[in-house]
């Protein structure tokens, strides 16, 4: 019984910990692709990434003024009533883990 409950807390702790792996500018980028989809589609709920997808790349460059500190591209898969195909997302972060931009496109 007991190795039954260490084997389950040692499961919690390693997903927690892969959980906490996911930098927080993804969750922004996936929020911030919500809002801007849902203008144009408001029949969309909800944006899932394919975690295993996704390359998150650090930057050190600019796009006009803005500096651009961090580049996320993977799958997105966009909850719609008509599809549920996969699209290709990508996502720029600039400083302070503000997103500057978010493209969506179909595959």
């Amino acid at each position: 019984m007991r190795y039954t409950c260490a084997v389950l807390a040692g499961c919690l702790v390693m997903s927690a910990s892969a959980i906490a792996q996911v930098p927080a500018e993804v969750e922004a980028c996936r929020l911030s692709g919500l809002v801007a989809i849902k203008e144009r589609s408001p029949s969309l709920d909800q944006i899932n990434l394919d975690m295993d997808s996704l390359a998150i790349s650090k930057a050190d460059t600019k796009v006009g003024d803005t500096p651009i500190k961090m580049v996320i591209m993977g799958d997105a898969y966009l909850q719609r009533e008509k599809s549920d195909k996969s699209n290709r997302f990508v996502c720029l972060v600039s400083e302070k883990g503000k997103v500057v931009l978010t493209f969506f496109t179909e595959q």
